[in-house]
């Protein structure tokens, strides 16, 4: 049963996101840089991937919390245009499940960003491990916290807030979900979506 497991975790491909953003706040906000690392549902890294975005707008923008994501202006001046930035990303989503901690808010901003730069981005059905921590706990006495789940499955988190190790440390927490879940097939992903 675990090999037949874990073939058919193989053949599943999952699209690990994180964005960084210049705040919360999806209608004054914006994204300041994206995260990927693409893996089978074992783990294994198919692809890596990132960049930071400029602004639209040049001259007046916001990045934010500096201290907490570490991006500060003239990095994201000598960052490429958004629309460029989210084809690569459209490219690279292809036919992954999407996912990402705190799926929502990732979505969301990036469906925005897409919205903005005139780039579809094929997200559906957005794959949320805060959501599938959460449900193994629904007495909520852990916390969820991407960091605490690093924690708690002893895997290293290196940068917190930056887009690309918060990606990879999503996607090393994914499979241990995806085991205390049961999932080992697609359907099955749509039911925890």
């Amino acid at each position: 049963m675990v090999g037949l497991m874990d073939a058919e975790l193989d053949a599943m491909r999952f699209a690990v996101v994180d964005v960084e953003t210049s705040g919360l706040s999806l209608r004054r906000h914006h994204v300041l840089q994206i995260g990927l690392v693409v893996v089978d549902g074992n783990g294994r890294v198919l692809d890596r991937w990132s960049s930071l975005v400029a602004p639209r707008r040049r001259w007046w923008f916001r990045v934010g919390p500096v201290g907490i994501q570490g991006i500060r202006r003239h990095m994201v001046l000598a960052a490429p245009p958004g629309d460029q930035v989210l084809r690569e990303l459209a490219a690279r989503l292809d036919d992954a499940h999407f996912v990402a901690h705190n799926a929502a808010f990732d979505a969301e901003f990036l469906r925005k960003a897409g919205k903005t730069h005139g780039v579809a981005l094929p997200i559906v059905n957005p794959l949320c491990t805060l959501t599938m921590s959460r449900r193994l706990d629904p007495d909520r006495r852990l916390s969820h916290r991407l960091t605490d789940l690093c924690a708690r499955y002893d895997i290293e988190l290196v940068r917190p807030h930056d887009a690309l190790a918060d990606a990879d440390a999503t996607a090393a927490v994914l499979p241990h979900l995806l085991r205390a879940h049961g999932i080992t097939t697609s359907a099955q992903l749509a039911v925890a979506s």
